[in-house]
């Protein structure tokens, strides 16, 4: 999320600098080479570079020059599911040294609520009297360089002046604020990923009600949707995975004192997917005596990205029962994996578990299960 915001702004004509720690990532950056997939963001990123507007470092006194600090790091849960609240706070204390009176720092990560005042206590109990703002990124991986320039941007800060500064910043992008403060918008954000991955949860639900029953989900999810506004947005089933809208979920909940049923719910209906998936196959197949192939890894059509994808849980899951396992990605790099046209060679038995555009024409006489319904073939199992 930080390179493409970089980038953004670099493109409105800002001077942007980049920290980061992994000398590899910083490198690549400034041969303005982009290091994933994100339609329109090459151009630009070459283009900032050559005129000298952005560049990347590993020298984290780079922060002390700047008059935005925008921090993008990862907030993930532990083994637990519990929320690590030292993410921001540790990526702040590596450059603490080099922080400045006057500075505005924003919070760009989806934090757990109360990490803002948590921020503003750190910095407070260092002597240090920055401006602090919580604005969380909303965009969707694929579309970063659309998204950061349509869609409204929420600003939260705790004093006029600090919320003044933030909305200035961002205006350089979108012209649609909306102001909260910043409770409000930490749980703001948790609330939309939660609430994407809740509807996933919905759509998997009712796939598996109507398969169970034999019939096939897709053509009920027309008859319900078409043409018909209130249910419009209810979604196709399919893995609901990546590294946010699970982990958000987590978070929201333990917020709430782990009094989240609704939400540890859909936990429970997206993450045993595979194992569902892998039940009806065996009801249907002999799969000790097959092979089977898993088209696709990355957790989401289109992309790059394999973290958290459940692509890999049913990777495990179907090593312990067929006689073989074939992966195969048209994007994710990884040396354990094949190409399509070996594993249509050699599968018995076909799993889109990521809804590339590839795998809508496929070419052969085998099996296809297809819970997307992205080959229009119904997804029944």
């Amino acid at each position: 999320m930080g390179l493409p915001l970089g980038i953004a702004f670099a493109a409105r004509g800002l001077s942007v600098v980049l920290y980061d720690i992994n000398a590899e990532a910083v490198a690549g950056v400034n041969a303005a080479t982009l290091p994933f997939a994100e339609p329109g963001a090459a151009g630009p990123l070459a283009e900032a570079v050559a005129a000298g507007r952005l560049r990347a470092t590993t020298d984290p006194a780079a922060v002390g020059a700047s008059e935005h600090l925008v921090v993008v790091v990862g907030t993930p849960v532990d083994e637990h599911l519990n929320p690590d609240l030292g993410a921001v706070p540790r990526a702040l204390e590596r450059c603490a040294e080099h922080l400045r009176d006057g500075q505005l720092i924003v919070l760009r990560s989806t934090v757990y609520p109360g990490v803002t005042a948590l921020t503003e206590k750190l910095l407070a109990g260092k002597g240090l009297r920055a401006d602090v703002a919580f604005c969380p990124e909303r965009i969707a991986e694929g579309r970063a360089m659309t998204e950061l320039f349509t869609l409204p941007q929420i600003v939260a800060a705790r004093t006029p002046e600090a919320l003044t500064r933030a909305e200035k910043l961002f205006r350089h992008l979108t012209d649609q604020i909306v102001p909260l403060e910043p409770e409000e918008a930490e749980l703001a954000k948790l609330f939309t990923n939660t609430w994407r991955y809740i509807k996933f949860a919905t759509a998997n639900q009712f796939w598996m009600m109507a398969n169970d029953f034999g019939l096939d989900f897709a053509r009920i999810r027309h008859a319900v949707a078409y043409d018909y506004p209130r249910a419009a947005d209810l979604p196709m089933p399919g893995f609901a995975a990546g590294p946010c809208l699970f982990k958000d979920t987590m978070q929201l909940a333990a917020f709430n004192r782990n009094n989240f049923v609704l939400g540890h719910s859909a936990m429970l209906i997206n993450e045993g997917l595979p194992l569902y998936l892998v039940s009806r196959l065996e009801d249907r197949f002999d799969l000790a005596t097959s092979t089977v192939g898993i088209l696709g890894m990355a957790f989401k059509g289109g992309s790059d990205d394999p973290r958290e994808s459940l692509a890999y849980k049913l990777r495990k899951i179907l090593a312990l029962k067929t006689r073989e396992t074939l992966c195969t990605d048209p994007y994710v790099a990884d040396e354990r994996f094949v190409d399509l046209d070996e594993v249509l060679r050699r599968a018995d038995l076909l799993v889109i578990a990521a809804p590339h555009e590839q795998y809508a024409r496929l070419d052969t006489d085998k099996p296809v299960i297809d819970m997307w319904g992205l080959t229009g073939q119904g997804v029944r199992v």
